[in-house]
């Protein structure tokens, strides 16, 4: 197998890969027996000329010794890496293995536990994927919250209501093997090659439904509504879980992936002096434009072209004076503004867009770094500088969990304070001013950044582009140490994962973290 990298194709194209693969190879393209696409990418720098950038493995008649004798630096003999032989462990495991939540990390760390015939039970606080989804519909048309299942809470995690983005910058092989178990859940085939892969709200819920199902055909249990409220950990070490405040159930072993806003239990672990950390993380607003403008900007007269699909981007700025950095995060094409609070009396923004992107809007998180010296000294400080700040948010859009909503222009006090278009948000927005539920350094440095961003992409900070208020959830306000072997520092038994421990940043690397997870309990544990 021969792998050709850097293979550029005008979007204009209508060759087929194979004769494009064969001119690279100099060969006939009779030649080429099997073909796929490893990665494909849109390099847009140069609007008049948008290539997609391919790399294709090939499989010919000829000899591939001969085939490299002649051909350039792009074109590789393919090695295949040799999959890790995980082998259990010596110390018997004579309870069950419990996983608590099941969002990605959750989730695959029982896919993979179960895999290898560790029978785990997953505990999930929140319901199955299809009532979730239908108590989280009901919140947002009628603005009747539900603290036990929302957007942050129920199967599948908070990524469940959200772009389904499956971009990440770690670089690790097993990466494959995740993107070929969510093909295998129904997710679309190209997800395997793609420059920027997504999923979509949409059919990420039927995903998540169908790595549940496997992972009960291969002896796994699934529990809803099974909030753990409380542990049994003596002399350093995990005995047991409380789970809706009144079932004891004995374990030795629990993988902690209770997500960025499970701050009860946060309260919990900390009040049993696990070792915890304040971290840093974000807080901001969403910001909405239409799709065509961004379109226009990242793609010039080749957007909408049907090729290419709604077009996303990143934006950082950097601000020398107070050593504050702005930049979008979550960017949703073709999406919606989520409402996405998680307790009562709170109003937190996410965005959310479906595989399609077809919405006609464009939405980012535009958020700025908080710190420890932000918030206070105390390891859950984050949690109350977050709380704050979305219950501001609450009283300016009325305590209906309305949002409150405001131009650039009003925000700035450089413009029109005209809508430039209805915001997404449901259940609906109140216009007020959005310095009081923000910090003044994040005010600041926002109006800087919009500036900025509007430099780089024509028409960003335009005055009545509509920005609502606020998003808090980027990331977990702390993270809960562990050593080399997944285990918590102080506590035997628990082992702390993805996002909610402080360990990863996407649904790809949640997933990724509680795999490993997973492999750690394996080979520290056998089957008894």
């Amino acid at each position: 197998m021969l792998r050709i990298a850097n293979i550029r194709v005008s979007i204009e194209n209508e060759k087929p890969l194979a004769l494009l693969a064969a001119r690279e190879l100099k060969i006939p393209a009779g030649s080429i027996k099997n073909l796929s696409v490893v990665r494909r990418a849109v390099d847009a720098r140069r609007k008049n000329q948008i290539t997609f950038v391919y790399t294709l493995e090939v499989e010919t008649d000829i000899p591939e010794g001969k085939i490299l004798a002649h051909s350039s630096s792009n074109v590789q003999q393919v090695v295949r890496s040799i999959p890790e032989q995980v082998q259990p462990g010596r110390q018997p495991l004579n309870e069950q293995p419990v996983i608590i939540g099941a969002g990605p990390a959750g989730l695959f760390a029982a896919l993979t536990l179960a895999e290898y015939g560790y029978k785990p039970l997953l505990l999930e606080r929140g319901q199955a994927v299809d009532e979730r989804t239908r108590t989280v519909m009901k919140f947002w048309q009628t603005g009747e919250f539900d603290s036990s299942s929302n957007v942050q809470f129920g199967e599948g995690g908070a990524g469940t209501f959200s772009d389904g983005k499956l971009t990440t910058r770690v670089n690790d092989p097993r990466m494959s093997h995740i993107l070929e178990r969510f093909v295998e859940a129904g997710a679309p085939e190209e997800i395997r090659y793609q420059h920027k892969p997504h999923v979509g709200t949409d059919k990420l819920r039927l995903v998540v439904k169908n790595i549940r199902q496997k992972i009960i055909a291969l002896g796994g249990q699934v529990r809803f509504g099974a909030h753990v409220t409380d542990f049994d950990i003596h002399d350093g070490l995990i005995r047991g879980i409380i789970i809706n405040g009144q079932e004891r159930l004995p374990c030795q072993v629990v993988v902690l992936a209770i997500g960025h806003s499970a701050r009860d239990t946060y309260t919990v672990l900390y009040k049993h002096k696990v070792a915890m950390q304040a971290k840093p993380f974000a807080i901001g607003v969403r910001i909405e434009h239409p799709q065509h403008l961004i379109d226009a900007a990242q793609y010039g007269s080749y957007a909408g072209h049907p090729k290419l699909g709604a077009a996303d981007y990143s934006l950082v700025y950097h601000d020398k004076n107070s050593g504050r950095t702005a930049y979008s995060f979550c960017m949703c094409p073709g999406g919606v503004v989520v409402a996405s609070a998680s307790e009562p009396g709170g109003v937190v923004t996410n965005g959310m867009s479906g595989f399609l992107r077809d919405s006609g809007i464009a939405n980012s998180a535009i958020v700025v770094n908080v710190n420890s010296a932000d918030c206070g000294t105390e390891v859950l400080a984050g949690i109350q500088f977050q709380r704050y700040f979305e219950q501001q948010a609450f009283l300016l859009g009325g305590q209906t969990y309305y949002a409150p909503v405001q131009t650039v222009g009003d925000f700035t006090g450089n413009g029109t304070g005209a809508l430039l278009q209805k915001p997404s948000y449901r259940p609906g927005t109140v216009r007020a001013d959005l310095h009081c539920c923000l910090p003044n350094f994040v005010t600041a440095t926002l109006t800087l950044a919009l500036a900025d961003f509007n430099r780089k992409i024509a028409g960003f900070a335009h005055p009545g582009t509509v920005m609502t208020g606020v998003e808090t959830r980027t990331s977990a306000p702390v993270r809960i140490p562990r050593n080399e072997n997944f285990i918590s520092e102080n506590i035997a038994g628990l082992y702390p994962a993805g996002e909610g421990a402080g360990y990863a940043g996407g649904i790809m690397s949640a997933a990724l973290d509680g795999l490993n997870c997973a492999l750690n309990i394996i080979k520290a544990y056998r089957i008894s």
